[in-house]
């Protein structure tokens, strides 16, 4: 068989796990079809892939992909990608109101929610390591390999990244509508009032706050960790002529933030315990605009 057609037959066999592996990477599957041609182009390049001299082809292919994943979570921000493509979490947004059969069904999709935001607050080396390892069962050293980093610093990544996936326990994730309302309620009260101690006594020790401003603000995406770091970014939601509309996003409390007649931002919640474990602030205005006007 020609060696060019041995590697497409292998590639293709393996197409389902591959896919599989750049989807938990990215978090999106558009990027990780993306991934997938791109590390295609790389393996099918003349002479990038010599048969005879790869031991583990399915090793060598998973080594592709994975680089292939991080370099696109590197350049993420800066690629020209439409300002309507999908970056992040696929967002439900609802009007806030007693909860019917298909509001409660968006409840179990605040697990997705949580995840995507730890997700998006790892480094991409912690990101690799932790969905390799955790997910796929690959072994440090060839994750360090992929890495270039020793086994005990790639094995400290992962650490690192498990820690904070499983900070947010599911079991423990407020799912009563009218709970979840009155902490966000009162995280905006104290946000107002400049309250500090209430407001830290809102937030979870391991509170996470993303900010995607996806292809349109780049520069406004930002990961936030700590209760005493993300007080000091509460002091932004004190601005006089800002309104806040509840709304529920995929189950959760969250509002649209108003300044004048115009949306800026929308910001989901993640509850347990009766604290603030997570924020997800959507700041890409197109995304927003779309949102909103869908809530008419």
């Amino acid at each position: 068989m020609d060696p060019v057609e041995q590697l497409s037959r292998h590639f293709e066999d393996n197409r389902q796990r591959l896919t599989a592996l750049a989807h938990r990477i990215l978090g999106n599957s558009a990027d990780a079809e993306d991934a997938l041609q791109d590390a295609w182009v790389r393996l099918s390049r003349p002479g990038a892939t010599d048969l005879s001299a790869v031991a583990n082809l399915d090793g060598w292919m998973t080594t592709v992909v994975s680089r292939t994943c991080v370099n696109k979570l590197r350049a993420r921000a800066a690629r020209p990608e439409s300002p309507t493509d999908s970056i992040g979490p696929v967002l439900h947004v609802r009007p806030d109101h007693e909860p019917g059969p298909e509001d409660r069904a968006l409840l179990t999709e605040q697990v997705t929610l949580a995840l995507h935001v730890v997700l998006e607050s790892l480094t991409p080396p912690e990101r690799l390591a932790f969905v390799l390892h955790d997910s796929f069962g690959t072994p440090f050293s060839e994750i360090a390999a992929i890495l270039g980093k020793s086994t005990e610093a790639t094995r400290k990544l992962a650490s690192r990244a498990r820690q904070r996936v499983h900070a947010v326990d599911p079991t423990d994730i407020e799912t009563d509508p009218a709970r979840q309302r009155g902490v966000v309620d009162a995280f905006f009260s104290a946000s107002r009032d400049g309250d500090l101690d209430t407001l830290l006594g809102l937030l979870h020790p391991e509170i996470t706050f993303h900010a995607d401003g996806r292809a349109t603000r780049p520069a406004a995406t930002a990961t936030i960790r700590g209760p005493e770091n993300v007080t000091r970014r509460a002091a932004a939601f004190a601005v006089p002529e800002a309104t806040f509309r509840p709304v529920t996003v995929n189950g959760s409390a969250a509002v649209v933030v108003h300044t004048g007649d115009r949306p800026v931002s929308v910001m989901a919640f993640v509850v347990s315990g009766a604290r603030i474990v997570q924020i997800y602030s959507l700041l890409d205005q197109p995304r927003i605009d779309q949102l909103v006007n869908n809530l008419r």
